[in-house]
């Protein structure tokens, strides 16, 4: 359920790119041949209007606009070729910019019931923050650890250990080196039922004395400041994941493959991480979906061939160059593009089934 979940989830997103393309495309003199949701072979025609044929297809990995004369080179009348370069600019960066938007929208509607707080200083506007809800969770639980003797599984929230109220990780830490190797009386929820148990703790800081891996969940609530917040969470998981991009780029080339492979995750990662995220409720659901959405925007500015940023990438240079850009010579390099990307999705797909499973 969870795979068809993340699935449908995924092709929403690509499918509000497309939605970026089309209107970007007619509201600058562009005709819409096809918008085609999922990739071909072609399943149905759900309806034609306007010129535009709207079409459900079997590969369900995205997708597509398909525009009149959609190469460079292209001349006819409400053709992709014949608009202007700043229309044509517009009508790529489109995608990328209903991501964003998409995302701001999302983070938005979550500052008002309870954003998430999965980064370390994670935007907010101080003066109109109430956190509406923060606890310390049996993230992991080590075998024949004290934690397991009391009875805490994955997911049981820690509420006080010997009278003290456990409210961050950092404090939980904090508690169990204080009280390490003693007896103490620890207070935790399972299944939304008050348990307490007595339990001696570890003097390990190797193993931790309590034996669990703690996980935090912190919501911060705004109100007139939500589109700010919406707008400012969005610009930082961009950065954040520019930096990230950065980061497994600098590793690849300078031989530290292993971190690169570390730092990406495809359709499996997305699916795994959604499991656990389901556990804690929907609104870390949609926040996944915010994450993702900003990732595909920041993935589309990349100069590649194949994606939005390469397509303006080869027009700018070739224009730069007063060279054209014939269709056979653009067919060669965003074909040779894609085939590239559809190794290097393979091989991410590889590296997150042997990570996980």
């Amino acid at each position: 359920m969870l795979v068809f979940v993340g699935i449908v989830l995924f092709v929403l997103l690509v499918v509000v790119h497309e939605y970026g393309h089309f209107i970007a495309a007619r509201k600058n003199g562009v005709e819409v041949e096809e918008f085609g949701i999922g990739f071909p072979p072609k399943a149905k025609t759900i309806t034609k209007k306007n010129g535009t044929e709207y079409t459900l297809n079997w590969l369900p990995i995205g997708g597509f606009v398909r525009l009149k004369g959609e190469h460079d080179a292209a001349t006819e009348k409400g053709s992709f070729g014949a608009a202007s370069f700043p229309k044509k600019a517009l009508i790529i960066a489109a995608g990328v910019l209903m991501n964003w938007l998409t995302a701001a929208v999302i983070f938005t509607i979550l500052a008002l019931v309870g954003m998430p707080q999965l980064l370390d200083n994670q935007f907010r506007v101080a003066s109109d923050a109430t956190v509406t809800e923060q606890r310390v969770y049996a993230g992991f639980v080590a075998e024949d650890s004290p934690a397991e003797q009391a009875g805490i599984k994955v997911g049981d929230t820690i509420k006080s250990i010997s009278s003290t109220e456990i409210v961050s990780s950092e404090q939980l830490r904090s508690t169990t080196n204080t009280y390490a190797g003693e007896k103490v009386k620890i207070v935790y929820e399972s299944d939304s039922e008050a348990v307490t148990r007595p339990v001696v703790l570890r003097n390990d800081s190797d193993k931790g004395n309590l034996g669990i891996s703690p996980a935090e969940r912190t919501q911060v609530r705004s109100t007139w400041s939500a589109p700010i917040v919406g707008v400012g969470t969005t610009a930082q998981f961009t950065y954040e994941t520019f930096k990230g991009v950065g980061s497994a780029l600098l590793n690849l080339f300078t031989g530290n493959g292993g971190k690169a492979s570390e730092s990406v995750t495809g359709p499996v990662g997305i699916v795994v991480v959604l499991k656990d995220l389901a556990q804690q409720g929907f609104v870390f659901v949609l926040f996944l979906i915010g994450v993702i959405s900003v990732s595909l925007a920041v993935m589309n500015t990349l100069p590649i061939p194949a994606l939005d940023g390469g397509r303006l990438f080869v027009m700018g240079l070739f224009r730069a160059m007063k060279r054209p850009l014939t269709k056979d010579v653009e067919e060669k390099i965003h074909g040779t593009g894609m085939l590239a990307l559809l190794i290097l999705a393979a091989l991410i797909t590889v590296i997150d089934v042997r990570r996980f499973f």
